[in-house]
């Protein structure tokens, strides 16, 4: 039996239901044995705050029922979602009391849990279960969004560091997804609440200045609406007018990006029309009276009813200047507009009698989602450039292009020709030589705009170019050309292999492939398949290694040819601390404060952080320890950060004196394919372009790669980037970064 407590706690859920979920879709006694059986599963389980557990997944369900209202299987799966993660209770057992549907969300809401904890490659399968679990119910996502907005507004009571793990992976992917499923409330609320954590100090700063300005900006919405309201009124409308403060986190970005003090922004408010209609083209007129009453800014009108945007958003957005000359954002949409803009996939559920959203939009993006991991290649380097475009396809902006008849094609900023061919489809991609755009032939590595029109012109032997890779912008681009280019070379690899075995039984030679290893590699073939592909494109390359392996003497000349200094593996850990050790012994002053401010540390008892090892010429701040004196970080240590936002009062600002020459200690780490006169190629390009001392180098080669360190005496960070720079540009070299331990 339930207490009179947790009566009314399940009846307030069930009004809530009753309320904003579509009459059809409630079953309130699925909803009820769902509320009981995780009531009692989690009667033993408390909460961070001391609150029972269950207040947690009841939460869930509660935004689920007011804030993303779908369905009574959404709502009992929120219920549910902690069950198999905390208790005894299996998905099996869900499965035989609620039956499958409510058992895989919840199971798919299970395997989300900790994935983000980082984005690299030990979690790419991890994160592709997310992707293609939310692509066979995107309900899995919706109650993991509602999970995580519970989860943020009590985060007070977690432990610094999981508050700010917390709203790092929040701001980084739930938001975007967020935006991309179209719950703009959700996405701005999440964004707001990890910002708080993040950046403590401006996110108050912003609060603090946007209350102060509360009753100014009221004052004058008040005053901009007047004129409007009672225009719509006299033509009689029905509709919503009112003005909103923009979100801090949006706030924040335009500071960011426009480098100015809040004081400077005029638009931190938006004044919204909603219309009772059903007619679209009410918008424009009403639009159109809003241009008769203020001033426009033509660049900054666009039309998201015509155009929506990809998760369904539709709008006008416009800018008119007040009587002030105040700039003024308006949005002028109808209520069934609106309820799409603030639910997203959520409202479109809403209206539908099966559990599938209607949206086209959508389930391409999903369909997409689904394609790639089919079609991309198990590699590294694919995985990492999967989960970036999948960061990055988020939250990207919107451009609508044209074929010439018309056709409209959303693509992301940025996006060229040669994407647009491949969202035509991969064959167009793979045939094109050139474009049009607008009736005017361009390079295909030219960026489009919105509303251009493009004309795809295709060859009948298609042969797409390599360097087709490093423009193109689009995943659906860039997993067509890979896949077309792995293939070309699976060919070349068979055909050189088969070659190379005729030519060993016509010579009459047996090697085994551990000896051809290690021929190729001296050669300097990456692996046996760089040189099988090398040889099927060029048969006078097979040739010469079939030479070799015919002559024993030449074998044996080849093996003994590698210089010496490429023989001492290099020990990282003693090189990098007999680095750092002369990087601090010059004779350094260093002072506390800013500017005009500088004081001495004589008599300061300091040391340099272990986690960011600082030296000279470093931008450097420091943390007043309680045992250890003053710490030293580099400015951008994420552990400062940190300690930053636990502790300001015990940060201090610290400068390094100048050097008796300006001069200071930089290592350079370098990685790269061996190949003969390297060492002499990186020294000649270095004495070349810089005046600097090279204190030592230390190169060790193996299996055809090298990797080694460089110590320098160098003028400033500014000229170690520098030579960092000129490095990277020489032949097989594949990285050059800053000596870290």
């Amino acid at each position: 039996m339930l207490s009179n407590f947790y009566k009314k706690k399940l009846e307030e859920l069930l009004i809530n239901c009753r309320k904003n979920l579509p009459s059809n879709k409630i079953k309130e006694e699925v909803i009820s044995k769902a509320f009981k059986f995780a009531l009692e599963a989690h009667r033993n389980d408390k909460r961070a705050s001391g609150e029972p557990y269950f207040s947690h997944p009841y939460e869930v369900a509660l935004i689920i029922a007011r804030e993303i209202p779908l369905d009574d299987i959404s709502v009992s799966a929120a219920l549910l979602h902690d069950v198999v993660e905390d208790t005894k209770f299996t998905i099996k057992d869900l499965r035989e009391e609620f039956g499958n549907e409510i058992a895989e969300i919840v199971d798919g809401a299970t395997k989300i849990e900790g994935i983000f904890d980082n984005y690299e490659l030990k979690q790419i399968e991890s994160y592709k279960k997310l992707l293609l679990s939310m692509t066979s119910d995107i309900r899995v996502m919706l109650v993991k969004f509602a999970d995580r907005l519970h989860n943020l507004r009590t985060l007070e009571f977690l432990t610094e560091t999981k508050k700010m793990r917390l709203a790092q992976e929040t701001i980084d992917i739930y938001a975007p997804f967020a935006h991309r499923f179209g719950l703009s409330n959700v996405k701005t609320e999440l964004e707001d609440l990890s910002f708080k954590y993040l950046n403590k100090i401006e996110y108050e700063e912003i609060a603090k200045k946007l209350k102060e300005k509360k009753r100014e900006r009221e004052k004058l919405v008040k005053k901009f609406i007047e004129p409007i309201k009672e225009r719509l009124t006299k033509e009689n409308y029905k509709f919503e007018i009112y003005g909103r403060a923009k979100s801090i986190y949006s706030i924040h970005k335009k500071l960011m990006t426009r480098a100015k003090s809040i004081d400077d922004i005029f638009d931190l408010f938006a004044v919204r029309v909603i219309l009772d209609t059903e007619h679209k083209n009410d918008c424009f007129s009403v639009y159109g009276i809003c241009s008769e009453i203020y001033i426009p800014v033509p660049e900054r009108f666009k039309d998201y009813i015509s155009l929506p945007k990809q998760n369904g958003y539709q709008s006008i957005h416009t800018t008119l200047v007040s009587k002030e000359g105040k700039m003024v954002e308006v949005q002028i949409r109808t209520r069934d507009m609106h309820e799409i803009a603030e639910k997203g996939v959520a409202a479109h559920w809403k209206y539908k009698e099966n559990t599938n959203i209607d949206d086209k939009n959508l389930e391409y993006w999903m369909q997409w989602i689904r394609d790639t991991f089919e079609n991309t290649a198990k590699d590294d380097e694919t995985s990492k450039q999967l989960i970036e475009s999948f960061k990055l396809n988020l939250y990207q902006d919107e451009i609508y292009c044209f074929t010439p008849k018309g056709e409209l094609k959303i693509l992301p900023s940025g996006a060229t020709p040669l994407d647009f061919a491949f969202e035509i489809h991969t064959e167009v991609g793979m045939r094109c030589i050139g474009a049009k755009v607008n009736g005017k032939i361009v390079n295909l590595d030219s960026k489009l705009r919105s509303g251009n029109q493009i004309e795809i012109i295709t060859s009948k032997n298609p042969k797409p170019k390599k360097d087709w890779e490093k423009f193109v912008v689009t995943q659906k681009a860039r997993t067509d050309i890979k896949k077309y280019f792995n293939i070309e070379k699976k060919k070349f690899v068979t055909v050189g292999k088969e070659q190379y075995e005729k030519k060993l039984k016509k010579h009459k030679l047996h090697i085994n492939e551990d000896t051809l290893l290690k021929i190729v590699q001296r050669l300097k073939f990456k692996d046996l398949n760089n040189f099988y592909y090398e040889a099927g494109k060029d048969e006078h390359r097979l040739e010469e290694v079939i030479d070799i392996l015919s002559d024993k003497n030449k074998i044996q000349q080849l093996e003994s040819s590698v210089d010496k200094i490429l023989q001492i593996p290099i020990n990282e850990t003693e090189t990098f601390t007999k680095f750092i050790t002369d990087a601090r012994a010059a004779e350094i002053d260093i002072s506390l404060g800013k500017g005009g401010e500088l004081e001495k540390m004589k008599g300061f008892k300091y040391e340099y952080a272990k986690c960011c090892n600082p030296i000279p010429g470093d931008d450097v701040i420091g943390f007043i320890t309680f045992n250890e004196g003053l710490k030293i970080h580099r400015r951008t240590c994420k552990n400062i950060l940190n300690l930053y936002l636990q502790e300001p009062n015990r940060i201090i600002e610290i400068n390094w004196g100048d050097t008796a020459k300006g001069e200071f200690t930089g290592g350079i780490k370098i990685i790269g394919e061996d190949r003969p006169g390297l060492i002499k190629d990186i020294t000649s390009v270095i004495s070349k372009n810089f005046s600097v001392n090279i204190r030592s180098m230390n190169i060790y080669s193996k299996d055809a790669m090298f990797e080694g360190t460089m110590i320098l005496v160098v003028e400033n960070l500014k000229q170690l980037n520098a030579i960092i720079e000129k490095i990277k540009s020489q032949p097989g070299v594949l990285n050059a970064t800053r000596f870290e331990e």
